[in-house]
């Protein structure tokens, strides 16, 4: 059974990736990971089993920004607001929200919420996180407009939290994943092992992380919203999207994320399989690195963008999944503009601008690529189009574990990954990888630096009119085009296959999917359950809270 929800339309939102890019090494053969369970539990009633497309680098909010992290992070941390499947901002640990100025929120906070340390959560521990967070280089880009000078504790539930300047797209960079709340003690206790002990007020808690072949995780008995419907959750890296589809074809796997063509015809014709996709907010591109040569002279970039065929690509590698990228970002993301120049398949005007930039018998590089498929795919067609104009492309393929970090080193020359605009607003959609502000670490792996796009940028996140922004952010997509420090190449789609019995499961454009509103069944509501005590739920918190 297909379902396919419509595209998401977010003009005037104004509001909040991660990095997304698969791969990683997994167990994916269905050996026995070693865990003990219950009769019951092996089942699989009791466990819900997700496989993801590569590994977490690490559960520490602010030791990394990438889409499969956060993935788990997701499940184990809150966020003072959350957004909904649609990407409207909803309160999380925050029940309430005003604007006392143009640089400042003050939030009032839920009440009788447990860290999973049994600590529990007041004012100091939204405090201690957002002070540590703009410590860190690796989510500047989310939270780095907070001044932790501002922050002011009211009292024990009600705090205020300070913008250096103006900063419209605040409460949508709240709600991403690496602006869950920490508790202090549980920090200091884990130390250097912080990322490897994760402790938040989510529906889950941290049971073991075996690098490379799962995580798992527990129900919070002591939970303040809804129970979700099982014990256990494990979420298993699984690298080939063959594998992934076995395991859930054989019931070793619940759920299934990201789903390629060939697989999504399988479970198409499947009666015991589901598939569920809709567009999401990536662009995969083509990076180059601006500091080396010849990747400096604009023409050499703009050559390789005329010099790729990515309609072939979408057609033949990713098999019609996504679209042709417009530019960085794609047309569900608010400040997207898509009527502007556009780079098309035209061999002999990239060959024009090779011979003006002196380099008609082209050259010797590097492709760096993630070792797995669509990305090497996608590198060996880039490859093969790039030597019609006599650039001999070498590809490297590296593990996701450490392709991050590789490509933030200034060793590339060029690379492939897919950068998504996780907050559905061009501020994060631009800003971190555009901005010359923004480090490698933060985003901007091709080291741009334009003094007209970092004025249009800061402009647009200092008003809260949404047609002056679109205008700022339409002037500077337009630049950023010409300028092609990309080769602009296709936006994507999240994904996912279902086993038959797997219900309440909801696609987040984000990629931020949450699991504790799953349950197994052929009824349209989860049976409650009672086996976990201590577990009464005030009538308002029956729904399941998607933070």
């Amino acid at each position: 059974m297909l379902k396919r929800k419509k595209k998401f339309l977010f003009l005037g939102l104004v509001a909040a990736m991660v990095l997304t890019v698969t791969g990683c090494g997994s167990n994916s053969d269905g050996e026995d990971t070693g865990t003990e369970t219950s009769e019951n539990e092996t089942s699989g009633r009791d466990r819900l089993v997700v496989a993801q497309n590569a590994d977490a680098t690490t559960l520490d909010l602010h030791g990394g920004n990438d889409a499969n992290s956060s993935l788990v992070n997701a499940q184990i941390f809150e966020t003072l607001v959350t957004q909904d499947e649609n990407m409207d901002i909803q309160p999380g640990l925050a029940v309430d929200w005003r604007e006392i100025d143009e640089l400042t929120y003050e939030f009032d906070l839920k009440q009788d919420v447990y860290f999973h340390n049994g600590e529990k959560f007041t004012a100091e521990d939204v405090a201690f996180t957002f002070r540590r967070a703009s410590e860190s280089p690796n989510v500047a880009v989310i939270v780095g407009q907070i001044n932790p000078e501002s922050i002011e504790i009211i009292d024990d539930y009600t705090i205020r939290i300070g913008t250096k300047e103006p900063f419209a797209p605040l409460l949508a960079h709240l709600a991403h994943t690496a602006s869950g709340i920490m508790n202090e003690k549980a920090v200091e206790e884990a130390g250097e092992d912080v990322g490897q002990n994760p402790v938040g007020t989510g529906p889950f808690q941290f049971v073991e992380w075996q690098t490379g072949d799962y995580v798992l995780l527990e129900r919070f008995d002591n939970y303040h919203g809804a129970m979700p419907a099982y014990k256990e959750l494990m979420i298993r890296p699984i690298l080939e999207p063959s594998n992934r589809l076995i395991e859930l074809e054989t019931g070793a796997v619940d759920i299934a994320i990201t789903i390629p063509g060939a697989e999504r015809r399988r479970i198409e014709a499947d009666p015991e399989l589901e598939l569920v996709y809709e567009e999401n907010f990536n662009t995969q591109y083509l990076g180059f690195n601006l500091n080396k040569e010849p990747f400096d002279d604009v023409r050499v970039r703009q050559a390789i963008n005329y010099a790729i065929d990515v309609e072939s690509i979408l057609e033949f590698v990713l098999e019609d999944i996504g679209e042709v990228a417009q530019g960085p970002i794609s047309s569900n993301v608010f400040g997207s503009h898509q009527n502007g120049p556009i780079y098309e398949y035209n061999l002999e005007r990239a060959r024009e601008l090779m011979i003006e930039a002196g380099l008609e018998d082209g050259f010797k590089t590097e492709l760096w690529t993630v070792n797995n498929a669509p990305n090497s795919d996608i590198a060996i067609a880039v490859s093969n189009q790039l030597a019609e104009i006599n650039i001999e492309a070498d590809i490297v393929q590296i593990e996701w574990a450490t392709y991050l970090g590789a490509i933030s080193e200034n060793d590339h020359e060029m690379f492939i990954v897919a950068w998504g605009s996780v907050t559905g607003d061009a501020d994060y959609g631009l800003y971190p990888v555009f901005h010359s502000s923004v480090g490698p670490s933060g985003g901007n792996r091709v080291y741009f630096a334009n003094d007209r796009v970092d004025e249009l940028l800061d402009s647009a996140r200092a008003t809260t009119d949404p047609e002056e922004r679109l205008a700022y952010y339409a002037e500077a997509q337009e630049i950023i085009v010409e300028e092609a420090p990309w080769a602009f190449l296709a936006t994507g789609e999240a994904s996912a296959g279902l086993r038959g019995d797997v219900r309440g499961f909801k696609l987040n454009p984000a990629g931020h999917h949450r699991f504790a509103g799953v349950y197994f069944g052929t009824d349209d509501e989860p049976e409650a359950d009672d086996s976990s005590a201590d577990s009464e739920v005030d009538e308002d918190d029956t729904e399941s809270d998607e933070s």
